[in-house]
This record gives structure tokens, C-alpha cells and sequence, in this order.
């Protein structure tokens, strides 16, 4: 069968050096590296009902959930595949409690850090699940680098993306300069550009969030989910409930076709007052896509994600996220309600 020619990937990614001069392509280089990663990750993913990589690890990683195995293999080739790069000082997982280190003698100018496998409580069950990455410059000067690199504001990724593996793999990304989507041809094993310059839709269609928590928000939130469920033709209200509880697949979902993704602060876990979503591997690198495309996003009481000067690897945020006018709104109606 004859195939289209298309834009490749690495077509692209050479092509947006080149209107840089300045450029040393590591960068390029680096995103490569992560390409070759998630081709990797999504194979074993096709594979996942005929391998013995479902169900758990037996592990307990560093939030106090359960590892599942192929949550596990995606951590390890991620690892084994960036840290000899020759592109990265040092790296950090969502899994792992500390920083990655990079072999020694290959560390270069940037970090790396990374949720191999988001939604992988979905796994068993066949639910679309993907891998989240977030890149800076190093702070520190030479050699291996430390905590310091990482912990950096979302506002400074020189790049971020996903992966997304449902009934197609796509990858997702942007350097600053707009955001690109790219369909995996399985047949030849190369990302074609499907989504050029992505823009988040004005119009929403959709509202994301967990409702089985709904006792536990705050008032703000409870009279925001009833405004976007009462009917007014003129604003295209009531929204739909879309919710997967794989955070990259809802995202996906409202970045594509409209909407709003919600993940407030609730009282039902005192031993997480700032929210649930980490900051380094989930809401920062999705708050740079979104804003890219024309999006925002912030915390429940009014934080610009993007502006939030990290503390510790493992941070907690809460998250409101999808186009600026449906943010906007919940910002003048939810307000700083408890």
C-alpha cells in the first residue's frame, strides 16, 4: 500500500533548529533520545494483555502506591535509555524518591524529569494511559548535577510533552514555540505530524473532575461545577461529564476537542493540604502545553502553575486547567472559597 508522505517527527524537530542559529541541537538531540524511549514503552504497551507485565510489581514507590509492572518497565527504560545520553546532568521520576543520576562522563546541559507512565491505576482495565516529561537547563555549572537543576519554576522548561498510548500512540510537545501532535505509523515504526500548531478550543465542550469527592470540596468549587451544569444556549452550557481518571488521557481529550480538567484541594487527606497532583511530572508540564496553546492553568485558589518555585521533588499542587475562558470564569466565580 502507498503511503502518504508526511512530516516526520525528527523532520520536525531539525526543521525548528534551523530557525535558530544559535542552536547546538542538543536539545534535538535529547528529544530523540525520549522518542526512541517511548516507541519502546508503547510496544510493550501493545503487548501488555499477551506478557506477564499486568497487574502489580509487588513494589510500593515513593507516594505509598502500589507499582504496577508495566509502570515499573517504563521507569527502567526511560532510565537506561536517557542516562547515557550524553544530553541530561541528572534526572527525576515520579517513582523514585530521589534524583536519577546520569552515567558518569556523559552529563550534559539539561534535566530531565518525568511520570513514566501516568493513569497506570487503569493498566488492567485497558484505559488510555501515557508518559509525561519535562525538560530544563541546568542551574548548577559541570558534572553531575544535583536537586537544584530540578527544582526549577514551570515558567523556565525550555521543553514538555506527553505520550499518550490508547488506540493510537501520539506524541505532543512544545519548545515554546506553539504545540505539535504526532501519530505513531506502527508499520514503520515512525511519529508523523497528524496536529500541527494545536490550539485549546474557546468553545468547551467538556468538564473533567472526580465527583465522587465532591463532599469534600469547597464551596467555590461546588458552585462552579453548577454554574458549568445549568443550561444556557448562549454560553453552549451544561457542559458534559468526561472523566477516565487518567489524567494525560482527559487532558488529551480537552486539549483536542474542549474543556476543562479540574483536580481541587479536598478535606478527605489532611497528609495532602496543597492538592494531590505533583508538581514536577504533572501539572507544570501540562500547564506549559496548555498555556502554549492558547490555555491556562492554576491552582484552586489562583496560582499561575507556571509561576510556582518548586520545593521539594515531589511537590503536591491542586490543578485548574483547560481554555483561558472557562479558568477565567472559575476564577470569578469559585474565587478563595473554602
Amino acid at each position: 500500500m502507498n503511503r502518504p508522505l508526511g512530516i516526520t517527527v525528527s523532520r520536525h524537530i531539525m526543521d525548528s533548529q534551523r530557525l535558530h542559529p544559535e542552536a547546538t541541537g542538543e536539545l534535538s538531540g535529547l528529544l530523540s533520545e525520549l522518542i526512541v524511549a517511548a516507541k519502546t514503552i508503547s510496544a510493550e504497551v501493545n503487548m501488555a494483555g499477551l506478557a506477564d507485565i499486568l497487574g502489580q510489581s509487588g513494589k510500593v514507590n515513593v507516594q505509598g502506591e502500589q507499582v504496577q509492572k508495566l509502570d515499573d518497565l517504563a521507569n527502567k527504560t526511560i532510565k537506561r535509555r536517557m542516562a547515557q545520553c550524553g544530553y541530561l546532568c541528572t534526572m527525576a521520576s515520579e517513582e523514585e524518591d530521589d534524583i536519577i543520576p546520569v552515567k558518569e562522563g556523559y552529563e550534559g546541559k539539561y534535566t530531565l524529569a518525568f511520570d513514566p507512565l501516568d493513569g497506570s491505576s487503569n493498566i488492567d482495565v485497558n484505559v488510555s494511559i501515557g508518559t509525561i516529561f519535562s525538560i530544563h537547563r541546568r542551574r548548577s555549572g559541570s558534572g553531575q548535577g544535583d536537586v537544584v537543576d530540578l527544582l526549577q519554576k514551570g515558567r523556565v522548561q525550555v521543553a514538555a510533552g506527553y505520550i499518550i498510548y490508547g488506540s493510537s500512540t501520539m506524541l505532543v510537545y512544545t519548545t515554546g514555540e506553539g504545540v505539535h501532535g504526532f501519530t505513531l505509523d506502527p508499520s514503520v515504526g515512525e511519529f508523523y505530524l497528524s496536529h500541527p500548531d494545536i490550539i485549546f478550543p474557546e468553545k468547551s465542550k467538556y468538564y473533567s473532575v472526580n465527583e465522587g469527592n465532591s463532599r469534600y470540596w469547597s464551596q467555590g468549587m461546588h458552585k462552579y461545577i453548577d454554574y458549568l451544569k445549568d443550561e444556557d444556549q448562549a454560553t453552549g452550557r451544561p457542559y458534559s461529564a468526561r472523566y477516565i481518571g487518567s489524567m494525560l488521557a482527559d487532558l488529551h481529550r480537552n486539549l483536542i476537542a474542549g474543556g476543562i480538567f479540574l483536580y481541587p484541594r479536598d478535606s478527605k487527606d489532611p497528609a495532602k493540604p496543597e492538592g494531590k497532583l505533583r508538581l514536577l511530572y504533572e501539572a507544570a508540564p501540562f500547564s506549559f502545553i496548555v498555556e502554549q496553546a492558547g490555555g491556562r492553568a492554576i491552582t484552586d485558589d489562583g496560582r499561575d502553575i507556571l509561576d510556582i518555585e518548586p520545593t521539594g521533588l515531589h511537590q503536591r499542587v491542586s490543578l485548574i486547567i483547560g481554555s483561558k475562558e472557562d479558568v477565567d470564569m472559575y476564577e470569578r466565580i469559585a474565587g478563595g472559597e473554602k
